[in-house]
């Protein structure tokens, strides 16, 4: 049998979490020139706006949705809402997510609380709610088959002494990631992790000013990453052949040793 033509995305919806800036920004616009009409969700309604824009400017079809994630109300909302208004649902990108580092003696309890509330937790609810979506999709949908997109990090691979927590909540998201796939694949929703390593966004700084510091000067020396290279591979993911399934990719910067 002739399987239909994957290396576009016309006619197929994703969501992107996270889609503000960085990785979901550049994401968001890799997936809309594939030819995927795309929701877009995060808090800040006005770089959404400035998004949508710029991907409809291009002859792209894009939805803004204001959203915290780690409200299990709001993620399920913006799921709906994605295929209420854009009809559909092939592709999912968890890419919404903080990174809180600094040692576990004396640590501000309330960071652990966001990345687990951020990374595990609104990731898991974003899941549960489009999955649903994504198996109809992948039984009578252009393509064939749906994409779930988890984005976790390097640190999903090494522990490091200061990053522990978000170590602890990117393995979760690799042990997850695994466990969901082996309970979907056999029905084409692929499920795919992706690592990255230094990646030139804001995610760093968020941190206390103390750590900041640490971070700028690990880093100092290193071409990092650009949003950009994170958003090709997501491309490259989701736009396999229905028989191909990209289970995970680690992506560092050339220079980047652990």
């Amino acid at each position: 049998m002739t399987q239909p033509r994957t290396h576009r995305l016309d006619s197929t919806v994703a969501l992107v979490t996270g889609a503000s800036s960085g990785i979901g920004e550049a994401t968001a616009l890799a997936l809309a020139e594939h030819g995927a009409a795309v929701a877009v969700a995060a808090r800040r309604r006005d770089r959404l706006e400035a998004l949508v824009e710029q991907i409809e400017s291009a002859g792209g079809r894009a939805l803004v949705l204001e959203a915290d994630v780690t409200d299990q109300a709001q993620a399920e909302r913006a799921v709906a809402e994605t295929v209420e208004r854009l009809g559909r649902l092939d592709t999912l990108v968890n890419n919404a997510g903080v990174m809180l580092l600094g040692p576990v003696e004396g640590a501000p309890v309330e960071e652990w609380q966001r990345m687990v509330d951020l990374n595990l937790m609104g990731l898991l609810y974003c899941t549960h709610a489009a999955l649903p979506h994504l198996l109809k999709a992948a039984q009578d949908g252009p393509r064939q088959v749906a994409d779930v997109v988890n984005i976790s990090s390097v640190a999903g691979r090494v522990a490091r002494q200061g990053s522990g927590v978000y170590n602890l909540t990117k393995f979760g998201v690799g042990a997850f990631s695994e466990s969901l796939r082996q309970e979907v694949t056999q029905r084409h929703v692929r499920v795919s992790l992706v690592e990255p390593g230094a990646v030139s966004t804001e995610l760093a700084g968020h941190n206390r000013p103390e750590v900041l510091e640490s971070i700028k000067k690990r880093f100092a020396d290193m071409e990092r990453l650009e949003s950009e290279d994170i958003a090709d591979a997501i491309a490259y993911v989701v736009t396999r052949p229905r028989r191909m399934a990209v289970n995970e990719i680690l992506i560092r910067p050339t220079e980047q040793q652990p």
